[in-house]
């Protein structure tokens, strides 16, 4: 039965224009006038139960427009850092999809399905520091804060926007839909860190108006049909743990990727666990990165 329900929900997706879907609903997102924008948000606010106390701005119609809402920042002490030596911190809030290792060059997307670790990085030379190692996939609900944060310290190296469908990224369609995360557009993040070489993946999804980070702002839209590198090797940013890096102007999925022996996972960091942005998720293993060698980012 849920495998039914599962394709029910699922199968009419193929059928959707994504990305025309996905440009519609995000300039919807940011429209400034004030009874849509407040028609928008009341109404997420009322679906989702959004809790704003431990927003900066509490009050729901002061944001411009709805994205801004969606975005919105949350008070520091609303989200503290695990403090343990080595931590390897969630870097959003959402459900673990998956955990574990990366077994012949392949991930768990859910029961039964795999996926390409070569696909998902789009190059064979990306993923081969990581074959082996471990992976972590977090999903971001509709109601969660949707900033991204750095799960460690680390010094920026690369950057790549590969294109693809906008699937839903919610349990029933990872369940359904083969190589998903690896079929979806994504912005991949390279950074050198405590743990050695640290992907983060960025997933977008149907819905997800637009990706962005804080050092080169939107990187999509536009979308476009070829893969997009950014060399930051020779600029030497480093970004703190628990650094904004990122958002996602509506929802979608944050997959980090560490090299073989690189992480050892807390024994709570398990699928369906619910995890907060700072909360630990386990503890790197290699020797840090130097101070001297870093400045940190503007």
């Amino acid at each position: 039965m849920t495998k039914i329900l599962d394709c029910s929900k699922t199968l009419p997706q193929y059928l959707l224009p994504h990305h025309l879907l996905s440009r519609a609903v995000g300039r919807l997102a940011r429209c400034r006038n004030p009874i849509i924008k407040n028609l928008l948000i009341d109404g997420f606010k009322r679906l989702y139960n959004v809790d704003l106390s431990l927003a900066v701005e509490t009050d729901p119609h002061a944001y411009p427009d709805f994205n801004s809402f969606f975005t919105r920042a949350l008070r520091p002490e609303a989200r503290p850092l695990a403090s343990a030596a080595g931590a390897v911190v969630s870097p959003v809030d959402g459900r673990i999809s998956q955990v574990g290792a990366v077994h012949d060059g392949h991930l768990l997307q859910a029961k039964g399905r795999v996926y390409s670790l070569t696909r998902l990085l789009d190059s064979s030379s990306r993923a081969a520091a990581f074959n082996g190692g471990g992976y972590v996939n977090i999903y971001l609900s509709p109601r969660d804060y949707h900033r991204i944060h750095m799960p460690l310290a680390g010094r920026l190296k690369e950057m790549v926007h590969i294109p693809g469908r906008l699937f839903s990224v919610n349990p029933a369609t990872a369940r359904t839909v083969p190589g998903l995360f690896a079929r979806n557009e994504r912005v991949v993040c390279l950074f050198e860190t405590d743990a050695g070489p640290v992907a983060m993946v960025l997933v977008g999804a149907i819905f997800v108006a637009s990706i962005e980070t804080v050092w080169a702002g939107i990187v999509t839209p536009p979308a476009g049909r070829e893969t997009r590198v950014w060399d930051y090797s020779a600029e030497e940013y480093v970004l703190e743990l628990g650094a904004e890096m990122g958002r996602f102007n509506m929802g979608s999925t944050v997959i980090l990727l560490f090299g073989r022996d690189r992480v050892e996972w807390e024994p709570a960091c398990q699928p369906d666990a619910v995890v907060r942005m700072g909360q630990q998720l386990g503890v790197c293993r290699a020797p840090a990165i130097t101070a001297s060698s870093t400045k940190p980012m503007a």
